[in-house]
């Protein structure tokens, strides 16, 4: 199951993780957000162990968002050791999204 991230777990839940993790930033109102949900819930079953995967809603945490420069959402990044690392915007399939994590991990 994909974790929530906040403002006020942020750096915990992904600055501090031992394992690389993706950051999906999304909003409620963002189309191309909704339908990438159940694709982040899917790779996060099956990434488990290897990656930590998360969604932060831009709107409820506009700290981070504003931080990290999202301008269009959803948007996708890949933290490792508190840097990000990759960055990849817009809605995708579940095939190429894992595709591109697994390519940077």
């Amino acid at each position: 199951m994909a974790k929530t991230f906040t403002d006020d777990n942020f750096q915990e839940e992904v600055l501090n993780s031992d394992i690389p993790v993706l950051v999906d930033f999304w909003a409620v109102w963002c189309g191309p957000c909704q339908m990438m949900g159940p694709v982040i819930e899917k790779l996060a079953e099956e990434m488990e162990g290897k990656v930590k995967i998360g969604k932060l809603n831009v709107e409820d945490s506009p700290n981070t968002a504003t931080k990290y420069g999202i301008m269009s959402i959803p948007a996708f990044k890949v933290f490792k050791n508190g840097e990000v690392t990759h960055e990849f915007v817009g809605a995708m399939s579940a095939e190429e999204l894992k595709n591109k994590l697994e390519a940077v991990l």
